[in-house]
């Protein structure tokens, strides 16, 4: 393993710090405080050919440019929250609107728009960005302190660790908003990858992309990847305004408990990922809002299906639907979301 910094570009004149972690089979991971995000991730194919397959920009001007979430940590809340509003023990909090009268990742201005504190532990490859969030940051209760680690192994394991603590009771949901492309962030629609999800249940959506309430079984439906198939074979038949899926699924298993989530792959390149978490959910988003073409990391051309997000996390609108997991975090208690990435090649992919 080695952890190599850098600097990427500035904010309001300050340096953003950046580290590259390598590990012995070819893979990189290039991580900046700003956001807490991933801005590059190489690997290698069947053929040891390497490319970058995440999403992203070249500086911090474009990201903070756009609204797109590329590569970033979401929070407090990540998902949205029906009227940007929500009640807790009595308490009705009101929160910025981002999204018409709606809150979504966090507000206006979220964590993926903060340049977090940053800290590098070479000797064991792993790098820790911090945060304060403030009482009343973007309408939310309490002062909350977050972290998130990440850590890349000689197994092709990337290990994402988010974790929180408040001093007053809140609403918490940190997630990781990174687009995947396995052919390369450049190489055009993700309709080919073969997708399989550990999910029974969808949590359907309204017009404004928030769950009604409704939970659905898959069976049937153009929500059943159960078996895994290609995401593009029913992309024009999902029944919702993202033009494409952008839904959450409910993760088959015990909530708190690491447990596989979802196996993308890219037939061509052999490029495969695994992805486990101890989340209830994972929200599914195959990048419809790239209506108009969005100018990437070194000109590259992003058009809509250029990438897709898979998103472990607490449900969206949680905090206003009893029914679904609870996204509570009180005073004493540890807040916890782990993700494991296993990255790897093999021929016919993603089965």
């Amino acid at each position: 393993m080695r952890v190599d910094a850098f600097t990427f570009g500035a904010v309001d004149g300050v340096p953003v710090p950046g580290f590259e972690l390598r590990n012995a089979g070819g893979i990189a991971v290039g991580v900046v405080a700003l956001g807490a995000r991933i801005v590059r991730l190489a690997m290698p194919d069947v053929h040891g050919r390497s490319a970058d397959v995440v999403l992203g920009f070249d500086s911090p001007e474009a990201y903070l440019a756009s609204d797109a979430y590329m590569g970033a940590t979401c929070g407090r809340y990540g998902g949205r929250i029906r009227g940007s509003a929500f009640v807790l023990d009595g308490v009705a909090h009101r929160l910025s609107s981002n999204e018409g009268a709606h809150h979504a990742h966090g507000g206006a201005a979220g964590f993926d728009r903060r340049v977090w504190r940053a800290a590098c532990d070479a000797a064991n490859g792993e790098v820790t960005f911090t945060l304060d969030s403030p009482d009343g940051d973007q309408g939310y209760p309490g002062a909350l302190s977050a972290s998130v680690s990440y850590r890349l192994d000689d197994e092709g394991v990337l290990a994402i660790d988010m974790r929180a603590r408040a001093d007053r009771a809140t609403v918490v949901n940190l997630l990781h908003h990174g687009y995947w492309n396995l052919a390369g962030h450049d190489a055009g629609s993700i309709a080919a990858h073969r997708l399989r999800l550990e999910a029974d249940f969808v949590t359907p959506i309204d017009d404004a992309l928030i769950p009604t309430g409704e939970v659905r079984c898959v069976d049937g439906t153009v929500f059943d990847f159960r078996e895994g198939r290609p995401i593009g074979l029913d992309l024009d038949r999902v029944p919702t305004a993202a033009g494409g899926y952008d839904h959450n699924f409910c993760v088959r298993g015990v909530a708190g408990e690491l447990r596989r989530v979802a196996t993308l792959g890219d037939p061509g390149s052999g490029r495969t990922l695994e992805l486990f978490s101890d989340a209830p959910g994972v929200q599914l988003y195959t990048g419809g809002h790239f209506r108009a073409e969005v100018v990437g990391k070194g000109g590259a051309r992003y058009r809509r299906y250029a990438g897709v997000a898979l998103e472990t996390q607490r449900f969206p609108d949680a905090p206003n639907l009893s029914h679904f997991p609870n996204a509570r975090l009180d005073p004493g208690r540890d807040y916890l979301h782990r993700m494991r990435f296993r990255l790897f090649h093999e021929r016919g992919a993603a089965r």
